[in-house]
């Protein structure tokens, strides 16, 4: 592990710790272990087989998004999807590149191009997230108890400046990949200036970058179930986070997740380690300033549906790790360098 990546860990274990500090703050510990000792055990398994299926359908959508570049069996998605999150976990955005290594190196398949997909399903996610949120906020019956006020006037305007941003950045990508020629000859000017040690390389990646948007010319039903998939994943993502609010007698309504959703889409983008801090402060912040939900139930929920969510992930991804030929140690080199990336991995069958 290099030194420029220990110091970003520990850069991000520093904000972690901070946000861990305004997570914790002005608690009364005793409610707080009355709340997990009284919480329903049940429903926080349930809330575990809920985790597992955004999973499975995470990779069942990623077949989808890469069906035009190459045909991938869903074991090698699953397995490389969980790993990818896995590693993501210790060492932040490691899985945008580990999980298009692991499928191209078993395939006819750049890297680069398989990355494409992963900018994709970003976006997909993102767009996803923001039509749930305009569902919550303006066709669905508000919960009881909801708080109004300028929290949610700033949600709803930035709820519009991400969606413009996002669709914007979607219709780019599509035209970068319907016109990649042109776009490749304005790229290829701006290389131009640069080394050809450097140039020739960030051209050929580019080139495979735009054929890995292919999913964007296939048919409209193709289309359609994409978005069907991507609603799959984040309807198990507010199944997950609903039980955890049940079993802690938060008599929240299932559509009330697609709120707290989009909160922690802000908390994750932190780059801490396994997404602490970022994760948890927002989900209080969701549970206490909109619902009004006292501190100490709110600190118990976000810790439980945290370690829950990630449960499959962790189980899974310890066994598949070793089985995809993986260490911490290649996968912290592979994110520092970027070497996973550069030109065509041998294909090894699937």
């Amino acid at each position: 592990m290099t030194r420029s990546l220990q110091w970003r860990l520990a850069a991000g274990g520093l904000l972690a710790l901070g946000l861990l500090a305004l997570f914790l703050r002005g608690l009364d510990w005793g409610k707080l272990a009355d709340a997990w000792r009284t919480a329903d055990r049940s429903l926080l398994v349930a809330a575990v087989f809920s985790a597992l299926l955004t999973y499975t359908f995470r990779a069942w959508r990623w077949g989808y998004l890469l069906a035009p570049l190459a045909r991938v069996r869903f074991g090698r998605l699953f397995s490389a999807t969980v790993v990818g999150f896995f590693t993501g976990l210790v060492i932040p955005r490691a899985g945008e590149i580990v999980r298009p290594y692991l499928v191209a190196r078993h395939h006819e398949l750049k890297v680069s191009a398989a990355f494409a997909s992963i900018i994709l399903e970003r976006l997909i996610d993102l767009i996803t997230v923001l039509l749930l949120l305009s569902l919550y906020l303006y066709v669905l019956p508000a919960p009881a108890g909801q708080k109004t006020g300028p929290l949610m006037d700033t949600l709803k305007r930035g709820g519009v400046i991400v969606g413009a941003f996002s669709l914007a950045l979607l219709i780019v990508l599509a035209l970068f990949h319907v016109h990649a020629e042109r776009a490749m000859a304005v790229v290829d000017r701006v290389l131009a200036l640069l080394p050809a040690w450097l140039g020739k390389p960030l051209g050929a990646m580019a080139r495979s970058f735009a054929e890995g948007l292919a999913v964007l010319q296939a048919p409209a039903g193709h289309l359609l179930a994409v978005l069907a998939q991507s609603f799959l994943v984040w309807f198990s993502i507010g199944g997950s986070i609903h039980l955890t609010n049940l079993a802690f007698g938060l008599d929240l309504p299932y559509h009330s997740t697609f709120l707290i959703i989009a909160f922690l889409t802000v908390g994750v983008a932190i780059p801490t380690p396994g997404m602490v801090g970022g994760f948890h402060w927002f989900y209080r912040l969701a549970l206490t300033q909109v619902y009004g939900v006292g501190d100490e139930t709110a600190v118990a929920a976000a810790v439980a549906c945290h370690v829950l969510s990630n449960l499959p992930v962790l189980v899974f991804g310890f066994v598949f790790l070793g089985r995809e030929g993986l260490t911490f140690g290649k996968v912290a080199e592979m994110t520092e360098n970027g070497s996973a990336g550069r030109g065509r991995v041998p294909a090894e069958g699937s």
